[in-house]
This record gives structure tokens, sequence and C-alpha cells, in this order.
């Protein structure tokens, strides 16, 4: 099997609002391509104003991976092509779960790509997460529902 000696680090960005089952699909399976996921919390300051700050967020995803070298959480507030830059990844690792998805992060993955030269892998969600989101969990916590069957 071919081997290089350098080390491939992968960017997981999003806002992680809350971190899912599907976000950790995405990541343990970033994990069997890449040395390392850099899970990237982003936000921007200007518009924070969710239920959960960037540090709970952060903590969440760090009991997930507890003493995992392989997996880093980390947050920015910057561009993510320039965050890329500042980790020194050499892909960003996205999820889909449809087509209206897939045609978004083809998008972005096309502007990422122009301006810092890193590829976007394109990770389909398993079918069985495919009606997970952070935004349909959220609105399942404000009626009270239980939610714990979508987090890890």
């Amino acid at each position: 099997m071919y081997k290089t000696d350098k080390c491939r680090i992968a960017l997981f960005p999003g806002s992680f609002n809350p971190f899912t089952i599907g976000h950790k699909s995405i990541v343990d399976r970033a994990l069997r391509l890449f040395d390392r996921v850099i899970v990237a919390v982003g936000y921007n300051p200007s518009k924070e104003s969710d239920c959960r700050s960037v540090e709970e967020r952060m903590a969440a995803i760090r009991r997930v991976y507890p003493e995992m070298a392989e997996v880093e959480v980390a947050s920015y507030s910057c561009l993510t092509a320039d965050f890329v830059s500042q980790t020194g990844a050499c892909a960003i690792v996205r999820g889909v779960r449809n087509t209206v998805d897939f045609e978004y992060e083809r998008s972005i993955a096309d502007v990422n790509r122009q301006l810092c030269g890193v590829d976007t892998v394109l990770l389909y969600t398993l079918p069985e997460m495919e009606s997970v989101s952070s935004s349909i969990v959220r609105e399942l916590e404000h009626f009270g529902h239980d939610v714990s069957r979508f987090l890890p």
C-alpha cells in the first residue's frame, strides 16, 4: 500500500449547533481517509444569538472524542478558506444528505478551491441519518421533545 510521509489533515467545518449523530458519522468515516480531522466550529460574532455558545459546542464535541489525538476541535470566525490555510489541512470534508445539499456544497467547494487551493471531499450521509439536521434537533428541543436519539 502506498503511503506518504505527509500527514493528511482534513478540516470538517460547521456550526454544529448541536453536533448530531450525522456529524459524528462524517467524522468517523473521514478518519478512515485522513490521519487527523479538525472539527472546526465556525461562528460569526455579529450573528451569534444561538442557544449554545461556541465553547459549549466545542465541549460537547470533545466529550464524543475524549483523548483521541486524531480528532481536534477548534473554533474560527473567519472564512473557512482562510482557516484551512491556518491549519495546514489538505482537504475540507463535508456531508451531504440530498441534492439540495450537494448543489450548495459544490458551489462552496469551488470557491474554497479558488481561494486556498484545497479540495472538498463530500461524504454522503448514511441513509438512516438523512433526516437528521441541527436545525431539526433545535426545533424539537424548542418544543420540549427528547432529542437524545439524534445526539451522540
